[in-house]
């Protein structure tokens, strides 16, 4: 006789399937989803914009999901959220405000990258992508490292004399991260060593100072401080005329009546000293200014913005003659413009020759200068390098680099108020030039040009809203 079953115990059992269908259901999409992350550590430079690669595989739309971009090295501090179609940052990590960005149209894509704006030292670490549905999630792990640009250059500094007739030196250089290598050479290249050493950290990064005590007269000693693949150097010479200070105070120092003589002599020799320096500096100055007047005279082309190019924040004048940041934003994309960088080409290019245009930048902070190929890549972000097409030079915030890899510190005693460009085409020549300074600021060599050249002029990135105009001059004389 069969038992009859309590329909209690069959109502249980089909819920029971129910939900292990529903399991299977979600493992089973949540398996068919996997998140891409970059596979080596991500690069940035200290004060520049970096992109946080993470993305949904296979491709899908991600706009109605949840993207939570956080810190599980700062106890899961929260960079950027994304929920219900808008950013939600209420909680986000303070540091992080004004300077995280998703684009929402690359959610349709499946692309949740993130852009994080004016790289601070405190960026570095470890970054979690966290992308929900409402029945699956998937992460990425990010790790990013932040350099310097490179610190300042280095410095180094006289501090008088030992017991022995040695010249005491100082070298200083600060804004570097991580630690960087300080380190002595002599005129042959061989290391020497430091008597001294100090390092100290800041909010700004690592500064570092060595001291050397040099003996021999007529010798060249180089100052040389380096992290990964940056490296900047100075260089002092210990002229006999140094050691005679020395030798020369221990005589005034005994003999009285010979104080204000031998004073004199020093004095003299000095002034002597100085007087030959500045000759060479003018010297330097009147080369540097026959050059430019050769180029103005022979080489100077009428510079042209295309206001086609630039950048929907930039203004271009009617004659294209001047490029300021406007507050309205153009209407549309035409597929040629700048759209991560506020940059703008030249409208005509040239293929052979030379050529030479001057840019006044008074006033301005920010800004880059120089040529770019024909096929430089409008679209998403701009990465300014010869590799890509562009060669220049960059001022940021009283700092003056060319753009190549790596980057070239350029020491400055004044931001240039004027920069003139000058292009060899057949000899793959790019050189600088500090008008009003007269001296040349920096020249790409040996380059390889295949293609039309185009005036590159921009205002660096989206953060930079000085609405000082640049101005291509044509008042040459």
């Amino acid at each position: 006789m069969c038992e009859k079953k309590h329909p209690f115990f069959s109502d249980m059992k089909l819920i029971f399937l129910t939900l292990l269908v529903i399991i299977g259901i979600t493992d089973s999409r949540s398996e068919q989803y996997e998140a891409v992350e970059p596979a080596d550590t991500v690069f940035a430079l200290a004060g520049e914009d970096v992109f946080l690669p993470c993305s949904v595989k296979p491709y899908i739309s991600v706009v109605d999901m949840r993207v939570e971009w956080f810190r599980p090295d700062l106890k899961n501090a929260l960079v950027y959220l994304y929920e219900d179609h808008d950013d939600r940052n209420t909680n986000q990590s303070q540091s992080y405000r004004g300077r995280t960005k998703l684009n929402h149209q690359e959610l349709q894509r499946g692309n949740a990258s993130l852009k994080l704006s004016s790289v601070q030292v405190s960026d570095e670490g470890r970054y979690k992508c966290l992308i929900q549905s409402k029945s699956w999630s998937v992460n990425a792990t990010v790790i990013v490292r932040v350099e310097a640009v490179a610190g300042s250059p280095p410095v180094i500094i006289v501090d008088g004399f030992d017991q022995s007739g040695g010249l005491r030196l100082q070298c200083e250089s600060e804004g570097w991260y991580p630690e960087p290598v300080l380190e002595w050479l002599d005129s042959e290249g061989v290391r020497l060593s430091s008597e001294t050493a100090e390092t100290h950290r800041n909010e700004d990064g690592f500064s570092v100072k060595h001291t050397l005590t040099v003996y021999e007269t007529d010798s060249k000693i180089h100052c040389r401080v380096k992290l990964r693949h940056h490296m900047l150097e100075t260089m002092i010479i210990a002229t006999s005329n140094m050691f005679d200070l020395w030798r020369t105070s221990v005589i005034l120092i005994s003999v009285a009546v010979v104080l204000s003589v031998n004073a004199g002599i020093l004095i003299a020799v000095f002034t002597k000293n100085n007087r030959k320096f500045d000759q060479r500096l003018q010297n330097q100055k009147m080369i540097i200014l026959q050059e430019i007047t050769h180029l103005r005279t022979h080489t100077a082309g009428d510079v042209i913005l295309d206001a086609d190019t630039a950048h929907p924040h930039l203004i271009v004048s009617r004659d294209g003659k001047q490029v300021s940041y406007g507050n309205t934003q153009l209407e549309g994309v035409n597929g040629k413009r700048f759209n991560d960088y506020l940059g703008v080409l030249g409208k005509d290019g040239f293929s052979s020759g030379c050529f030479y245009y001057e840019v006044q930048t008074k006033g301005q902070t920010e800004w880059d200068l120089g040529v770019a190929r024909a096929s430089v890549y409008w679209m998403g972000l701009t990465v300014v390098s010869p590799m890509i097409g562009y060669w220049t030079v960059s001022l940021r915030d009283g700092e003056c680099w060319a753009r190549k890899s790596p980057h070239v510190s350029l020491p400055l005693n004044v931001n240039p108020q004027r920069v003139g460009v000058f292009v060899d085409y057949e000899k793959g020549l790019v050189s600088f030039y500090d008008v009003e300074g007269m001296s040349l600021m920096y020249s790409y060599t040996n380059q390889s040009f295949d293609e039309k050249l185009y005036p590159f002029v921009s205002l660096g990135y989206l953060r930079n809203e000085n609405s000082t105009p640049l101005i291509i001059c044509d008042d040459y004389f």
